[in-house]
């Protein structure tokens, strides 16, 4: 069971912590506000991945998943924010750290229901979730134990790379304290956001 479980692990932790929309905000919003500023917002990728996780493990189909007209909307509001962030992220202030107290703009930008309503919106999060567990078993023969045990299993995986991912993120604010190299990173942050969109629209 363990060798099985570690396979499990070595597919799942590069397929679901590759660059999609929710690890690449996270790591650009940790770049312009801080840790502690993005809190909320990694708890809603959290739980909205956790579902999507769920949904999966239901058999469900990832294409019937959410009712289409459910899906389409918050596919449009995730472009929405999406370019939006990147806008905040390109003209934030250079230097925040969790060293400061977070500004109430940070914390509106990145709270819990966007992060939310970006996981679930995700094509990529079904997509990667959807072969890392279908492509395993860990228990032969015990359907129910085996289910749970691999839920746990990516779980885990979930909550470990968003972290990290603001936390990469987080590294670069608190390296990249003088302005010029401050705007730079904002800016490339800003521009990796663009191309994220394209995981939504390939959706």
């Amino acid at each position: 069971m363990t060798g099985k479980l570690l396979l499990l692990w070595l597919s799942a932790f590069p397929l679901m912590g590759s660059p999609g929309p929710a690890t690449l905000t996270l790591a650009s919003l940790g770049a312009a506000f801080g840790f502690r500023a993005c809190r909320r917002y990694l708890l809603g990728i959290i739980t909205g991945t956790t579902a999507v996780l769920l949904i999966v493990a239901s058999g469900v189909s990832a294409i019937h998943a959410l009712p289409p007209e459910l899906l389409s909307a918050l596919q449009i509001a995730a472009i929405a924010y999406i370019l939006y962030l990147a806008w905040k992220i390109a003209t934030a202030p250079v230097g925040a750290t969790d060293g400061h107290q977070p500004q109430k703009s940070s914390v509106v930008i990145a709270s819990f229901l966007p992060g939310l309503g970006l996981a679930l919106a995700n094509p990529k999060a079904f997509a990667a979730i959807g072969a890392v567990y279908s492509g395993h078993m860990i228990l032969p023969g015990q359907p129910g134990p085996d289910t749970a045990l691999k839920i746990a299993a990516l779980t885990l995986v979930i909550v470990t790379v968003n972290a990290a991912w603001l936390a990469f993120g987080t590294t670069f604010s608190r390296l990249l304290t003088q302005p010029s190299l401050g705007r730079g990173l904002n800016i490339l942050f800003a521009l990796l956001l663009l191309t994220s969109v394209c995981f939504l629209l390939a959706g």
